[in-house]
């Protein structure tokens, strides 16, 4: 038995449908579940054709009657998208639209237990407000379509972990949530030990970053550590939880990587983005590519699986067969890893 894992397409003007059908092309793949695509067939099509593949695409109706078999992608058709309803490398209201209902139907099966995990392949925020939808990221869709009031952004290359208090907000707004709100900083590191124990690893280790230089050194460079974050980690240790700091923000992240923390929280988007994308991302400066996109985005704290890809729609390379599906495969494996510890399969 294996687990059934939906791969949401995401916007067919980027490169969702490339790395779609280029991570089903890896047999490991299949070899760790079943996947099914939720997408639209001509996107699917083409993508099949401007990278030269010899798989072939299965129109299903429901999860439950993928094969599974490599060689052919299982998918669920949504029927949203004709041939020129779309242009690539463009900002478009059709596929705007079509990828917000792509990640609808992925929470719709998951909630409804016929599907455990939810991978999502990346949406263009731009497209799918001009769809109607306001939302900042995949991560709100979630949330607010299932029920969840706290959630947090797990990140993950293969050398370091990160989960965030603060994501899609200015930096101002970080500050002051941080400052008036002591309470996302202790969500954070119990969201931060429910990854970790989702991942398998028990009594996680956790590094909470300062939010100011050198965390602020004893209030020499700000006052949000003494007023807010020393006070949750310090309720978190009472709890039994194992979470370290305030660390320092400009050592934090070595400290990880050299095995001292299994996970860091840090306190707003760029402070986790940055260094995560240093340790899984390589570029090709000469060539204009990437030649190494590890890293994975999880949901944490949802009633169901989601990870993604930790990369957007790279409209700049979009339908020219040269996307790396790097991300989208580790996604997946990170979804399997967090399905095998929930929904533990019996022969």
């Amino acid at each position: 038995m294996k687990h059934i894992i939906t791969i949401t397409m995401g916007d067919a003007a980027g490169i969702g449908p490339e790395i779609a059908v280029k991570a089903l092309s890896d047999k490991k793949v299949y070899d760790s579940c079943i996947p099914v695509v939720i997408g639209d067939r001509i996107p699917l099509e083409e993508a099949l054709g401007y990278t030269n593949s010899a798989l072939k695409l299965r129109e299903i109706k429901a999860p439950e009657e993928a094969a599974g078999e490599f060689g052919t992608i299982d998918f669920i058709n949504l029927n949203l998208l004709k041939k020129g309803d779309w242009t690539y490398k463009t900002v478009c209201k059709s596929s705007g639209e079509a990828s917000f209902q792509y990640v609808l139907k992925g929470i719709e099966l998951a909630m409804e237990g016929r599907s455990h995990a939810v991978v999502t392949g990346p949406i263009n925020k731009e497209a799918i407000n001009l769809a109607g939808h306001h939302y900042s990221g995949h991560t709100e869709i979630f949330a607010e379509y299932t029920g969840t009031g706290t959630y947090g952004m797990l990140l993950t290359s293969k050398k370091l972990r990160v989960i965030h208090v603060t994501t899609h907000i200015s930096m101002r707004d970080a500050c002051d949530m941080i400052r008036e709100h002591p309470e996302k900083v202790e969500h954070a590191i119990y969201l931060a030990k429910d990854a970790m124990e989702q991942l398998g690893i028990e009594q996680p280790r956790i590094a909470v970053a300062g939010l100011n230089a050198h965390s602020s050194e004893n209030g020499l460079f700000g006052d949000e550590e003494e007023k807010s974050i020393i006070p949750a980690i310090e309720k978190c240790r009472k709890e039994g939880i194992r979470a370290d700091g305030p660390v320092p923000p400009d050592t934090v992240f070595v400290k990880a990587m050299a095995g001292q923390y299994d996970v860091v929280v840090a306190m707003y988007h760029d402070q986790g983005h940055i260094p995560l994308k240093l340790s899984g991302f390589q570029m090709d400066y000469e060539n204009n590519r990437y030649t190494a996109m590890s890293g994975v985005n999880s949901t944490i704290g949802l009633p169901i699986i989601r990870t993604s890809v930790d990369h957007g729609t790279a409209f700049g390379k979009a339908g020219e067969g040269r996307a790396n599906e790097e991300s989208l495969v580790e996604a997946i494996a990170v979804a399997v890893q967090m399905a095998n510890k929930r929904f533990p399969l019996t022969e």
